[in-house]
């Protein structure tokens, strides 16, 4: 397909839909949401404490080596908060921007390998369904990441389909960006699922050809390999210990951390993860066999497959490990998009899941925390699920009604509307109440630190990273000294009970010994 048969996009009424998918689903309150522990919190901080060390190779977290992760995202973080400082935008902000490119790129590759409705429908489905919009909206590496992995299966088919150089060389330079962004992953999943597609094909020596291509692999180790080495000559072996040992073959080998499961654990998760579009992937189910015949869709179903296989055998399992493979779902369900027939049937599962949001008040008064942080956290949830919330929810589920009872619309541009509506209460009114809830406190106890200037601060029996982020100061974790500050939760504020309280909020406790 020519660039002129591309564009204009402007023509297409979807593109409108998808430029609003991408503000609702990666950009709207992204500002206005404080930083969730442990994960944005511990990226946040240590990009933070490598302006204030000025260490550019190594990254520290409360002053302690962080091995789990490569560098780029940190480096992205870092640059973002020297242009905006250190605030919950400008930690996103490379997440934000990696989402859209890795939407816009899907929308690139199926309106040329299909057509542009397609590219636009999935573009859409992936800024809008619950997994992939969370992701994208989080201070971690994991959108950067599936920008990447994404880039380089794209270059891989057009290759394959076009035979051009440029398209082999992106695909290793993006795996290269890959092994800077998160490791190994970046390697492993576009390898396997090449692999796979050509050899199904009988194209084994042609796929070696690629893979061994010495330009690419020069570009591939020009990226890479200098913050490897920089990093293995600043710290050695601890530097594999850390980073190749423990956070990544131990990950695959057991659980860390607690995340274990089943071999089916990743199953709900990816019909709870493209919601509210879970309609179209069950339609998936019986095509199979027409989606093995035709190679593109085989190449998207080997990727789904694949990273599905790989992750329910790993030993450590995460519900955002699956989303490496969703592109290739993402794509299918546009693919097929058209085949829903009953606007009642493909609508009920974003009507469940509103009327799911709209019922988290009444849910959170019916059951019972064990946790003595999050029992206290939730114990005050009328104040952040108040009218404003339940009027939000409720319009959401209106519009689904209505989008339900349009008969005379395409039922799969009623699916689509249904997207935005949704991610709206997500974004806009469900995320803000739970980070309000859980973490606001932390960051309203930093801020008092803060503002008082107390030089001396701990973390006792908790792990609360961006805590050291809004107070901009390093939080160590250990026992407390006499005289010094103490960060703690409800569970173990107790243990020390002549200890003046500075600040008590949900779960939240600041003490002074």
């Amino acid at each position: 397909m020519s660039t002129r048969e591309i564009f204009p996009w402007h023509r297409e009424p979807l593109f409108w839909l998808w430029l609003v998918a991408l503000v609702l689903g990666f950009w709207f309150n992204l500002w206005a949401v404080p930083l969730f522990d442990v994960d944005e919190g511990a990226f946040a901080e240590a990009s933070r404490e490598m302006l204030e060390r000025g260490d550019f190779i190594t990254t520290y977290l409360n002053g302690e080596l962080r091995f789990d992760k490569p560098i780029l995202i940190y480096w992205l973080q870092a640059a973002s908060i020297t242009l905006l400082g250190p605030t919950e935008l400008a930690v996103r902000l490379p997440s934000a921007l990696a989402a859209t490119a890795w939407s816009a790129l899907v929308v690139w590759f199926l309106a040329r390998y299909r057509d542009r409705r397609t590219g636009l429908a999935a573009g859409t489905i992936l800024a809008t369904c619950l997994s992939l919009t969370v992701i994208g909206r989080a201070a971690t590496a994991d959108a950067l990441l599936n920008l990447w992995l994404w880039a380089a299966l794209a270059a891989i088919f057009a290759y394959w389909k076009e035979g051009r150089r440029g398209f082999l060389l992106a695909a290793h330079g993006a795996i290269g960006l890959g092994l800077l962004t998160k490791g190994p992953v970046a390697v492993l999943v576009p390898l396997a699922v090449s692999g796979l597609f050509y050899g199904s094909l009988g194209q084994w020596r042609d796929w070696l050809k690629a893979v061994c291509d010495p330009r690419g692999l020069a570009l591939l180790l020009s990226i890479a390999a200098p913050w490897y080495v920089a990093e293995y000559l600043a710290q050695g072996q601890a530097f594999i210990d850390g980073f190749f040992l423990k956070h990544n073959v131990g990950r695959f080998t057991g659980p860390m951390e607690g995340h274990a499961g089943s071999l089916f654990y990743y199953l709900p998760v990816v019909v709870l993860g493209v919601l509210p579009f879970t309609a179209a992937l069950l339609v998936l189910l019986p095509r199979w066999r027409g989606l093995w015949a035709d190679p593109l869709q085989r190449y998207l179903l080997l990727l789904f497959l694949f990273v599905l296989v790989f992750f329910s055998l790993s030993g450590t399992k995460l519900p955002h490990y699956v989303n490496y493979g969703l592109t290739g779902v993402v794509a299918l369900m546009a693919i097929h998009l058209s085949r829903l027939r009953s606007g009642f049937w493909a609508l009920l599962p974003a009507a469940l899941w509103l009327g799911a949001l709209l019922a988290v008040p009444w849910i959170l008064d019916g059951i019972e925390v064990v946790d003595p942080f999050y029992r206290a956290a939730l114990a005050e949830h009328d104040a952040y699920f108040g009218p404003r919330y339940l009027i939000a929810c409720t319009l959401a589920l209106v519009i689904v009604g209505v989008l339900m009872a349009l008969r005379r619309w395409p039922v799969d541009l009623r699916l689509l509307l249904a997207g935005p509506a949704g991610v709206l209460v997500l974004a806009g009114f469900f995320i803000p109440a739970v980070g309000e809830m859980i973490q606001g406190p932390v960051k309203e106890a930093a801020l008092l630190v803060r503002a008082q200037g107390y030089p001396s601060v701990v973390q006792y029996r908790v792990h609360w990273p961006s805590f050291s982020f809004y107070r901009r100061a390093v939080t160590p974790r250990r026992a407390p000294r006499p005289g010094e500050v103490i960060l703690t939760d409800v569970g173990h504020a107790g243990d020390w009970p002549q200890a003046q309280v500075l600040y008590r909020r949900g779960g939240v406790v600041l003490l002074r010994l």
